[in-house]
């Protein structure tokens, strides 16, 4: 889990601060903060199901919307990192993520059928 976090964190995280450098129009400008602070609670482990499914939403309105405020990234990268938030966000924060150390690891134990 924590190389999925990684790996989509700072991908977001470079795909938001990319956005910003070009002096974008104002709600492009939005959007490129939350998906940059999205990108920033899921690199820590922090709100991590609420932040991988804003993430997902927003980066699969930009890949697949062709409005003035989506950048020029293909559409096709935008959508992976869709899914690698909704991945992170399904799955969980992990072991070395600040939810494990405010809320305690959770576990699942699946029971035989027998017993």
């Amino acid at each position: 889990m924590l190389l999925i976090r990684l790996v989509g964190g700072i991908a977001l995280a470079e795909q938001g601060i990319s956005g910003l450098v070009g002096g974008p129009p104002i709600l492009a400008a939005a959007i490129d903060v939350v998906i940059t602070g999205a990108a920033i609670l899921l690199l820590v482990g922090l709100w991590t199901p609420i932040a991988g499914i804003i993430a997902a939403i927003l980066e699969l309105w930009h890949g697949l919307s062709r409005s003035p405020t989506a950048n020029s990234d293909d559409p096709r990268t935008l959508i992976l990192l869709a899914t690698l938030a909704a991945a992170a966000a399904l799955i969980g924060p992990g072991a070395f993520s600040v939810d494990a150390r405010l809320f305690g690891l959770k576990r699942i134990d699946i029971r035989d059928r027998r017993s």
